[in-house]
């Protein structure tokens, strides 16, 4: 299994329109081949600072869905609403 951390953060008053699309996301993510669970987490001192974790089967499972179609529309949309380029880091267990 891997885990993937996914930092991103957020505009200025867009917090709410990026929470509807990032549950959406998540719901999307939910029915892909080898995902396992996920979480979503935001920065108790900056709420516009948000950590999705998300576990896999494996590294190919997360990477047929990071190139996925359904997921490059997603991006599409959240894109505009980030103050920069999302940060990825897959991590494996010890």
């Amino acid at each position: 299994m891997i885990k993937v951390m996914i930092e991103r953060i957020i505009a200025e008053d867009l917090a709410d329109h990026y929470q509807q699309r990032a549950s959406s996301t998540l719901q999307t993510a939910m029915s892909t081949p080898g995902f396992i669970s996920g979480e979503s987490l935001k920065n108790a001192s900056n709420p516009n600072h948000r950590i999705i974790f998300a576990n896999y089967r494996n590294l190919r499972d997360w990477e047929n869905w990071y190139h996925s179609e359904a997921r490059k529309e997603i991006m599409e949309q959240l894109r505009p609403m980030l103050l920069e380029d999302e940060k990825i880091t897959i991590m494996t267990h010890i």
